[in-house]
């Protein structure tokens, strides 16, 4: 182990068994250990008995801390960077730091382990060769929906963070984004004892989620199938979900006759299509 090195270093998503004998040894040799959580990362360090001195440093705080870490790393002192659960920087702190440590070069040394990500994609079923990570969608629907349609063409496995008590809803604007039978995987408390994966459907991903309250619980890796290269070439077979052919008549017309000339390119019933109209406004 080398002085004057800042560490990125995985720790455990969920099974503290899961960490490292690098990682542990980093982190009891290091000068300072910088944390998302102190609190929460004081268990873990605990429980291997490291007693390295620990420093918050988090999103709202990152800033402040680099002149800091800098000044400790230009002095000769190591730092170990952990997050509360997988490795840093994934959709957690610590970006500009590292930015900021190679900027003026320092060394930066990453200690892999686990990751959410990684863990979810090897065991989901869904093709591994080439995929996305999206993050965390956003808690609005205006905005998450904006994240999804921004994906409706992707090809390759789409990989997302959500929040447990949002998952209904972004199921739910899934299936109106991309295909109610797009293959999916809600992959829950990974490494943990109530571990589970589901893969199905969308539509009968959000029936099981919606009927199982547990399946809302705990933290979460949602994963999707990408489009298929696959096309028809019978231009017949598109089709077009009659909320999204209104949403798209409503840029243009009144409600009256973009229900009208809906149902004249859909054959669906014109007063079914105004009420989707309405609550679309």
């Amino acid at each position: 182990m080398s002085a004057a090195s800042l560490y990125i270093v995985a720790t455990p998503i969920g099974n503290l068994q899961d960490m490292s004998l690098r990682a542990i040894e980093v982190l009891s040799q290091v000068d300072l250990i910088a944390a998302e959580d102190t609190r929460h990362s004081s268990r873990l360090l605990k429980h291997y008995g490291i007693t390295t001195p620990l420093m918050a440093l988090h999103e709202h705080n990152e800033q402040a801390r680099i002149e800091h870490c800098l000044q400790n790393l230009n002095e000769g002192k190591s730092i170990a960077l952990i997050t509360d659960a997988g490795t840093p920087l994934i959709s957690d702190p610590g970006f500009q730091l590292v930015r900021a440590a190679r900027q003026s070069g320092l060394i930066v040394s990453p200690i892999p382990g686990p990751s959410a990500i990684t863990a979810a994609l090897s065991s989901a079923g869904l093709p591994s060769d080439s995929f996305i990570f999206a993050g965390f969608i956003p808690a609005k629907q205006a905005a998450r929906l904006k994240k999804l349609e921004g994906y409706s063409g992707e090809r390759r496995t789409m990989i997302f963070y959500e929040a447990p008590h949002r998952i209904v809803e972004t199921l739910h604007d899934m299936q109106r984004v991309f295909s109610p039978k797009r293959r999916a995987v809600l992959a829950r408390e990974m490494t943990k004892t109530h571990e589970t994966f589901l893969a199905c459907t969308l539509e009968n991903l959000l029936e099981i989620v919606t009927l199982d309250a547990n399946q809302q619980r705990g933290e979460m890796v949602l994963l999707l199938e990408g489009e298929s290269d696959k096309r028809s070439e019978d231009l017949n077979e598109v089709v077009v979900k009659p909320d999204k052919l209104m949403e798209i008549l409503l840029e243009e017309l009144p409600l009256k006759q973009a229900s009208s000339l809906a149902a004249k390119i859909s054959g669906l019933k014109k007063n079914s299509l105004y009420q989707i109209g309405l609550k679309l406004k």
